[in-house]
């Protein structure tokens, strides 16, 4: 029984030694917004920013102010109210009334084969006439430089695709045990730096900003390729990628901010729909989740605690590791490094959501998003 101990927590620990650590190293080496200057105008190529908007009247006045300031000289924004049932259609026409540059589209009725968020980025699309197109939320805030900073970025890169993590405005403990480890735990799932690689499989795509030539949007299939796709963001990097364009991810911090969900139960609520989608609707894909979740940030704990000798010595080493990146995550994403702490109650509360998620979808048998249904088979097409 001792060996079997011992041999199963240095297979954990040389998980972390050379998953984690290359990871970290990895993130260490992605582009920071911050240090490329602001594009010159003659520099700048026409930009079309594209979003949906669903009953978003809460969230939207904040994120139009900051649209309204911002620094570009060839740029156009598209807003599409999704069917919304309060006032965002009526705050985008009247904002749109304020400001030349802005245009609202009205979306009446859903067409069959489309969930809601891909149709609406679809015809946004469609009346656009920008180079480059920034697809982002509705609730995302943009400092005044940040375009023109990317557009460098971009540039400098000979990218295609370049995709940013911002910041995510956390209040209160538990919201921020849940969002850093959910940072945490993206890294180690999608190696961000290798998504820079054109020979690694990688890809990222985070929906507050993810700007893109139009020519590798239209040669990678539009979001008619995504019609039925859930992770709509995440897929169209994975599309991008897979056509063969240069795609790189970065971080962009303070410059573009969203505040995700207010409040344990509403991330938890929130992310119903997605986290079984992220998985491919597939079970084998949910229990190796599970798996990992549990065995590499909650086993070494009761290694440190109930094994001994060596077992207790390479338990203490993932558990260093570990607590050395979340570290590193927690630095960035603007909270104390002593929440890197809770780390295993984060991956407790990620079991939690992807099991809720799992569960709740198979007895719908399907998802329910922007107040219509869509069977579970229906998606498991629709898989990019």
């Amino acid at each position: 029984m001792h060996t079997f101990g011992l041999v199963f927590f240095s297979l954990v620990a040389t998980f972390w030694i050379l998953h984690g650590l290359r990871i970290a190293n990895g993130a260490r080496k992605l582009p920071w917004l911050r240090d490329f200057g602001p594009a010159r105008d003659e520099n700048c190529p026409s930009i079309s920013l594209l979003f949906a908007a669903r009953d978003e009247e809460e969230k939207l006045p904040a994120a139009l102010a900051t649209l309204a300031e911002l620094d570009y000289p060839k740029l156009e924004i598209i807003a599409v109210d999704d069917r919304s049932q309060d006032a965002t259609g009526r705050i985008l026409d009247e904002f749109a009334a304020a400001h030349p540059r802005f245009r609202a589209v009205h979306v009446g009725e859903l067409p069959s084969g489309w969930l809601g968020k891909p149709h609406a980025l679809q015809k946004a699309y469609e009346v656009s006439n920008g180079e480059w197109f920034l697809f982002t939320d509705a609730d995302v805030r943009f400092r005044r430089d940040a375009l023109r900073r990317a557009v460098t970025l971009a540039s400098e890169r000979n990218l295609d695709h370049l995709t940013l993590f911002g910041d995510v405005e956390m209040h209160g403990f538990w919201e921020k045990t849940l969002i850093t480890f959910f940072g945490f735990a993206f890294q180690l799932a999608t190696d961000p730096h290798r998504v820079g690689d054109p020979h690694s499989r990688a890809y990222v795509g985070v929906g507050a900003f993810q700007l893109l030539k139009r020519s590798a949007y239209e040669a990678s299939g539009t979001h008619r390729r995504l019609a039925m796709e859930v992770v709509d963001d995440m897929k169209l990097g994975k599309i991008v990628k897979q056509a063969g364009f240069r795609s790189e991810i970065g971080i962009a911090q303070e410059a573009v901010s969203v505040r995700w969900h207010a409040g344990l139960g509403n991330l938890i609520r929130g992310v119903t729909k997605n986290f079984f989608a992220a998985a491919n609707f597939s079970l084998v894909n949910v229990a190796a989740a599970l798996v990992g979740l549990l065995l590499t940030n909650l086993a070494p704990l009761g290694g440190i605690f109930l094994g001994h000798g060596w077992i207790r010595l390479v338990a203490a080493i993932s558990v260093v590791v570990a607590l050395g990146m979340a570290c590193g995550v927690d630095l960035v994403m603007g909270v104390s490094p002593l929440y890197a702490l809770t780390y295993p109650l984060g991956a407790l509360l990620l079991c939690y959501m992807l099991l809720r998620s799992t569960a709740a979808t198979l007895s719908q048998g399907g998802i329910t998003w922007r107040g219509t249904f869509y069977p579970l088979e229906e998606l498991k097409r629709g898989i990019v």
